[in-house]
Parts: C-alpha cells; sequence; structure tokens
C-alpha cells in the first residue's frame, strides 16, 4: 500500500494491518504500508503534531486544524482499500528492471573546505568543497500488465530523492504525481503508477552548482520519460515465485542526560522559532520525540518480498541514507531488487557510521545511534539471502 503522506505512524500501520489480516485472511507480516514522504501532507503524529495540537488547545480551546481524527479515519481508509484491492484481483503478467536518472537528484551533505560537514549549504556556496555521499540513479520498476487484455495496469517506482519539491501549505503529491500524469499519456487514463520513496534520506533535489531549481512537474516528467525510454529493457517475469519474509532488528536509541531532557521540554515552546538556533531546535525536537518511547531500543521491521526467481521488494522504515539502500542492492542475490523506505514507521532518520562520525542536521534529528543502519543491511542482506530459489 503506497500513501502520499510523509510517514505512516506506527500505530496506525500497526492496527490497519491487524485490521486488514482480520478481513482478509492476508498475514499482518505480508502487508506493507508505505508513505512517499511529501513534505505537503498532513502532520498526524509525532512529538510536533503533539506540541501544536496540546498549544492550539491551549489558546484556542481546540484544535481548529484538527477537524477529525485523521489517524482513525487513515487507519479505516487503508483496511478499506487493500479489502478492496483483494477482492479486485485479476491475473497479470509482470516485467521488472531499472531506468536510469542522474539528472534530479543530489547529495545534500558537502565537506566545506573549513573541515567540517554541512547539510544544505546554499547553492552557490564558495566554501563547499566536495559532496559528502553518492546518489543512486536507478529508477526500480515493476510494471503490471493484464493478462487478459495484454495492456499496462500499473507500476511500482521507486527513486530516491526526495518530496520535498512542491512547499506551501497546501496539500500535494509532490512530483509523483506528475509521474503518473506523463505515464497515463502512453499508458492511458487508468493507469496508477504507485510510488515508493526510495532510500533518499540525504538525498534532494538542490543543484549547488547553479541558481533555481526544478519545480515538481519538470522532476516528474523528466523521471516518467526516463521510465518510458527504458520500458523495452524491462524483463518479462515468466515464472512469479510469490513469498515473503521479514525480520525485527531492534536498533540503539540516542541518549540524552536529565538535564537535556528538561532544557528539551523547556524549549520545545521555541520549536517553530528563531530564538534558538536551527541544529539547537532539531535536538530539541529529537529529544522530546524520544521521550514517546518507552525503550532504549526501536524495533526496524525489515521486509523482503520475492516475486520471483529475478525479482525482490525490500521495504524498510524511516528516512535511509542512500549508501544503505545501495549497500542492500549490491548484496542482493536478485537481478532487480526495489528497495523502499518509509514502510510501517517513521522513526526519523537512519544514517551511516560515517555520517555519525561526520554530523550535522540529519545525525542530530536520528532517533536511533550509529550502526543502527548497518544493522538493518545486515538483517535485509540476510532475508533476501535465504530464499529458496
Amino acid at each position: 500500500m503506497f500513501c502520499d503522506l510523509a510517514g505512516i505512524a506506527l500505530g496506525a500501520s500497526s492496527r490497519a494491518r491487524q485490521q486488514t489480516g482480520e478481513v482478509t485472511g492476508i498475514p499482518v507480516e505480508n502487508i506493507a504500508i508505505t508513505a512517499t514522504h511529501s513534505h505537503t501532507g498532513p502532520m498526524y503524529f509525532g512529538a510536533l503534531r503533539k506540541h501544536f495540537h496540546q498549544r492550539a488547545i491551549e489558546q484556542l480551546g481546540d484544535d481548529p486544524r484538527e477537524k477529525i481524527g485523521y489517524s482513525a479515519s487513515l487507519v479505516e481508509r487503508l483496511v478499506s482499500a487493500i479489502k478492496q484491492a483483494d477482492e479486485s484481483l485479476s491475473p497479470i503478467r509482470l516485467e521488472a528492471g531499472y531506468a536510469s536518472e542522474d539528472r534530479l537528484s543530489f547529495n545534500r551533505r558537502f565537506h566545506m573546505k573549513d573541515g567540517s560537514v554541512r547539510f544544505n549549504p546554499g547553492q552557490l556556496n564558495s566554501n563547499i568543497d566536495r559532496a559528502a555521499g553518492p546518489i543512486d540513479p536507478q529508477v526500480d520498476v515493476v510494471m503490471l500488465n493484464s493478462a487478459v487484455h495484454k495492456m499496462p495496469l500499473a507500476a511500482i517506482v521507486s527513486f530516491a530523492l526526495h518530496l520535498d519539491t512542491v512547499g506551501g501549505t497546501e496539500y500535494s503529491a509532490d512530483y509523483p504525481k506528475f509521474v503518473q500524469d506523463h505515464l497515463r499519456k502512453s499508458m492511458g487514463t487508468d493507469f496508477v503508477s504507485m510510488f515508493g520513496a526510495g532510500t533518499c534520506g540525504d538525498i534532494n533535489h538542490i543543484d549547488v552548482t547553479i541558481h533555481g531549481r526544478r519545480s515538481a512537474e519538470e522532476i516528474g516528467t523528466m523521471l516518467a520519460g526516463s521510465i518510458d525510454k527504458h520500458l523495452p529493457n524491462l524483463a518479462p517475469v515468466d515464472e512469479p515465485s510469490l513469498a515473503v519474509r521479514s525480520t525485527t532488528v531492534n536498533a540503539p536509541l540516542q541518549v540524552y542526560s536529565n538535564e537535556e531532557i528538561v532544557a528539551a521540554r523547556r524549549n520545545m515552546k521555541f520549536v517553530d522559532s528563531r530564538k534558538l538556533a536551527f541544529l539547537e531546535r532539531v535536538k530539541v525536537y529529537t529529544i522530546m520525540a524520544l521521550q514517546l518511547h518507552n525503550s532504549k531500543t526501536m524495533p526496524i521491521e525489515v521486509q523482503v518480498f520475492r516475486l520471483s526467481r529475478d525479482v525482490a521488494i525490500v521495504t524498510l522504515p524511516g528516512e535511509v541514507f542512500v549508501e544503505l539502500g545501495m549497500a542492500i542492492k549490491a548484496a542482493s542475490p536478485f537481478k532487480t531488487t526495489l528497495v523502499i523506505e518509509l514502510a510501517n514507521d517513521a522513526p526519523g532518520y537512519l544514517p551511516t557510521r560515517k555520517a555519525f562520525v561526520e554530523g550535522s542536521y540529519e545525525t542530530v534529528n536520528s532517533r536511533i545511534t550509529t550502526g543502527g543502519g548497518e544493522m538493518m543491511v545486515a538483517a535485509a542482506t540476510h532475508l533476501l539471502k535465504g530464499f529458496d530459489k
């Protein structure tokens, strides 16, 4: 299930998966609910939502921006959608493979000339030395074609690029909306593009070597064009072999002192102001987010869906650094491996050990501590290699 949301709250996904299993008979571990990470979606969970919700009630008596219980409504709609899909099954033929697109994504972390590492240091910043990491130019594609009518029905598309290309306060599906719009021109008006965010925790659309940025429409159209171009190269899946494996990694959480926690509670009121420096506000939010956990570790659920002996889909929670997703692909025994983040939970950033040494925004904003991301890669690799092909 793919949702145009910034993230999927663990409580919402757990209830939706459980209820879906009860009404359809699908095992809970065989269900993945992912968020595209659109930055222009509702804020319905987490420490920031709790803070702004409580402030609205204190100032206004209620929260005018939260007229319904969104989480409960989301669960109801997710269960309904999956049930409807389960009842509408029809024979399909699959094709899978990779397109390539290297013009749209940029690693947003940079080594600066003063020896520091900064995220988003600004365009045409003369103090930039070099990018601190790679991009993943692969566009992962699984085409679903009607076995009866020989026509394309839908595609699973995954690409490692943050969905923060629109801005503003109106709801938007961001650039994946334009991917679907473009593909429908050649595939038909009923064609559905299901977008899964690739591992893009450190990837955005800002080219620091120039002025200006591409719009969501430009990005979506160019990405769809690259998919169109590579469709003839997709390999048919002649012998489907469906199976699911999953495991949970208990990643260690960041630890803060009592003094830091007290200071964070006091300073949370400044989280949306400039009275604190940016990274100080990020630290305050992270500490308050950690107070919602009653454990020293965080469960990181890793799922692997085998479609055939050559095709697999890996789902991971959180905003995963691109190097971790690329490591999973490199270690996978499958010819085509889709790696999709923000599945079933939104535990913040999952950086690399290298990034924790370097520091900057994503590591300050991470709930887990160093090594958790590599534990997740090891678990995904073990699951991928454990299938009886």
